[in-house]
């Protein structure tokens, strides 16, 4: 736990998990790149009852043969099982874990969990009765369900109207770095920048840990961002605005919309505005701005005297706001 930098308070919730009474179902979520799975492998230091990661882009056949791969290694099985969905997928891991012998909690990490969620599956409805059913039935189960795409992880998690409804007992929000934080990381990877580069560095980055990593100590900080963004070919970070907001949300094009028009304009819009700009609203509307609030890509806040519904929005992310109009007039076909 030493490479941890900040998260104090949700190490604390891990901790709290594992000494409890009961089983824990906890959800960890946040943007893409914001240190999740690395949080939860350094905590536990890989030591896991049961790891799964996701898969992005196969269906279901694919993501069960690939469970079944890790059930037949992890529990030392001679033959790789033969699943044909998930409730048979979930029946298994449970007579496993079951059978494994461990003193105190079992920790379950299913990484990427959205991912799993291919088209037509069963999942969702497997995942209910693996916790409903047996999970939450003992006391020394922490099932550990993590993903970037939050509006999965809102709808089919938190906001569930079947048999998963209010059963996460601890929610996991990972937010950037602050400042000071970002600040604490360069140090640890030997960048001796003065306060004035780290904070331009922040402002360039924001407080995403992976792309702060990519910083290369015996560059500058131009230097840095010239390789990172601009150099030919393939520069690390290139691409990584439309692959963001793909790894977060269903219909992605439709938040990149609303960044996009918020991005032309600096000092904020209102919903009517966005509305008549990006050519949809409603509940569709409401669920985008709300995703991209709980992804701290915007805020929103009424002007002293204005109504709710006059609420101004505005993008607060920095890497976003350094990516118009810098990046995207470099790299055009981003959006």
């Amino acid at each position: 736990m030493a490479k941890i930098i900040g998260r104090e308070k949700e190490m604390q919730t891990l901790a709290e998990s594992m000494k409890s009474e009961r089983s824990e179902f906890v959800a960890v979520y946040g943007r893409r790149r914001v240190g999740k799975t690395f949080l939860i492998k350094e905590y536990f230091n890989n030591k896991f009852s049961f790891l799964f990661v996701g898969t992005r882009d196969i269906g279901r056949t694919a993501q069960l043969d690939n469970f079944a791969l890790a059930l037949q290694r992890q529990f030392a099985i001679d033959c790789k099982p033969a699943l044909q969905n998930w409730f048979e997928a979930f029946h298994l891991l449970e007579d496993l874990l079951a059978k494994k012998r461990t003193k105190g909690k079992r920790v379950v990490f299913i990484d990427e969990m959205p991912w799993m969620d291919s088209a037509k599956s069963d999942f969702v409805s497997a995942l209910e009765l693996f916790w409903n059913g047996w999970a939450n039935m003992r006391d020394d189960i922490v099932l550990i369900a993590c993903g970037s795409a939050t509006s999965w992880m809102v709808d089919k998690v938190f906001h569930n109207r079947g048999g998963l409804f209010n059963r996460v007992t601890r929610h996991l929000y990972l937010k950037p770095f602050t400042l000071n934080e970002v600040e604490k990381l360069l140090q640890s990877q030997g960048i001796r920048w003065d306060r004035y580069q780290i904070a331009q560095c922040y402002m360039t980055l924001g407080g995403v840990p992976f792309y702060l990593t990519l910083l290369n100590r015996s560059e500058s900080l131009s230097q840095n961002i010239d390789r990172l963004f601009f150099s030919s070919g393939n520069a690390p970070l290139r691409m990584e605005y439309s692959e963001l907001y793909s790894a977060l949300f269903k219909e992605p094009e439709k938040y990149m919309t609303i960044v996009k028009a918020l991005s032309a304009k600096r000092d904020g819009m209102t919903r009517n505005e966005l509305m008549e700009q990006c050519g949809f609203g409603g509940s569709s509307l409401t669920k985008v701005l709300s995703d991209l609030e709980r992804c701290d890509f915007i805020f929103g806040y009424s002007q002293y005297g204005n109504k709710t519904k006059n609420t101004l929005y505005r993008i607060k992310d920095f890497y976003t706001l350094f990516y118009y109009p810098k990046i995207r007039n470099y790299h055009p076909i981003h959006d």
